[in-house]
């Protein structure tokens, strides 16, 4: 087993890369008790053999030639479930791996049902079972054991053979470009960006009042400005829903502050429970963020239930015709809009989706089409325009 743990080895190693038409990648890294994910292990696969561990710890490592290499226009990266990596790689490479593959979406267009797991894919395409016992391991600790490497290394050795199948089998199908318009939102690098002033977006208010939205955007920047400054969990600072009552009721003193049930004793004489009373006095005449969604207005047509679920019986059978997985073609809030007849923003009309499904949701809702039982089996019927 290759492990990579001085400069000369990596940049010997990214040497032999370099005409690798794809890399399978994978990172481990530890979260629990940081703001930032600490990275612990790079994991590098690609065709014909060549693969190694890299020690992102070792004493001197300087990943910056390997993130030159995910840049490279020729090479695509392979990962699964992309989106915690790719955040890792824009943090601490200031990079978004492009061009990207990600296995678990290319799965969902492929048939492999919603948000099927490496080691589905692994069994299915690879035919090897992944030995999940290391999965939940200190990362961080030197030496790593055999058994943990071995587990490390499995998450990216497999994964060719999976990107190879998936990709055969998309190119068969023509359905290359449905997975590369799922994958282009993950290279929108507002995705990672960690701005305190948008941190408020994260607590999923649902209200559109913006005197509280302007104290909860206040005190959430604060928040994620401690939390990024001592490198902690947000939690650690001030739990979320402290933060929401604070926003709905602001204290006036320290001594009110230490009166909210959600605030830990002592808080409020704290350096932190300071920090937070200049934020609720801030909040007090802050104007409100920008990106406010409104509440939805009240329907002008309010969805019956017996129409959402006929709707959600052509999505399974649309689905299943064409070996997509349902949630990614729509959603439960896309069939909702799609029976109140609210068809702005949609994502199910649009592209590829309203090929499978869009179109015959439409068609459905306008008595053009009709769902009906055939030998006990739920069937879609064309109705013929009266003469």
């Amino acid at each position: 087993m290759r492990i990579v743990e001085t400069n000369e080895a990596l940049g010997a190693f990214l040497g032999e890369l370099s005409s690798a038409p794809y890399l399978a990648l994978d990172t481990e890294f530890l979260r629990d008790q940081t703001y930032y994910p600490k990275l612990c292990l790079i994991q590098v696969a690609a065709p014909g053999g060549l693969e190694a561990i890299i020690d992102p710890l070792a004493p001197g490592m300087d990943l910056a030639p390997f993130y030159e290499l995910l840049k490279r226009p020729d090479i695509v990266k392979v990962l699964h479930a992309a989106r915690q990596d790719i955040e890792i790689f824009y943090l601490q490479g200031s990079v978004l791996p492009d061009p990207l593959f990600d296995t678990q979406v290319a799965a969902m267009v492929c048939g492999f049902g919603d948000a099927a797991s490496y080691e589905t894919l692994a069994r299915k395409l690879a035919h090897v079972e992944i030995d999940k016992s290391a999965r939940f391991t200190d990362w961080s600790h030197r030496p790593l054991s055999k058994r943990q490497l071995e587990y490390a290394l499995a998450d990216v050795t497999h994964l060719r053979v999976v990107y190879e199948k998936l990709s055969a089998q998309l190119a068969r199908t023509g359905r290359s470009n449905w997975v590369e318009e799922e994958i282009s939102a993950l290279k929108d690098p507002r995705l990672y960006r960690l701005d305190p002033d948008l941190a408020w977006k994260r607590l999923k208010p649902r209200t559109s009042n913006k005197r509280f939205l302007a104290m909860l955007a206040s005190l959430a920047a604060w928040r994620e400005r401690e939390a990024q400054s001592r490198d902690v969990p947000r939690g650690r600072v001030l739990k979320d829903e402290a933060l929401t009552e604070i926003a709905a009721h602001p204290p006036e003193s320290d001594e009110a502050l230490e009166r909210i049930r959600s605030v830990p004793k002592g808080f409020a004489n704290s350096r932190l429970g300071k920090g937070l009373m200049e934020a609720v006095e801030a909040g007090r005449t802050a104007p409100p963020p920008e990106g406010i969604t409104a509440m939805p207005a009240r329907r002008k047509r309010e969805p019956s239930p017996a129409a959402i679920d006929l709707l959600k019986t052509l999505l399974r059978l649309r689905a299943e015709a064409a070996n997509v997985a349902p949630r990614l073609i729509a959603n439960a809030e896309d069939i909702e809009k799609l029976a109140a007849f609210e068809d702005d923003d949609v994502a199910a009309l649009r592209g590829w989706r309203a090929d499978v499904f869009g179109n015959d949701a439409k068609a459905l809702r306008k008595g053009d089409l009709a769902i009906a039982l055939e030998n006990g089996e739920a069937v879609i019927v064309e109705l013929e325009e009266d003469a």
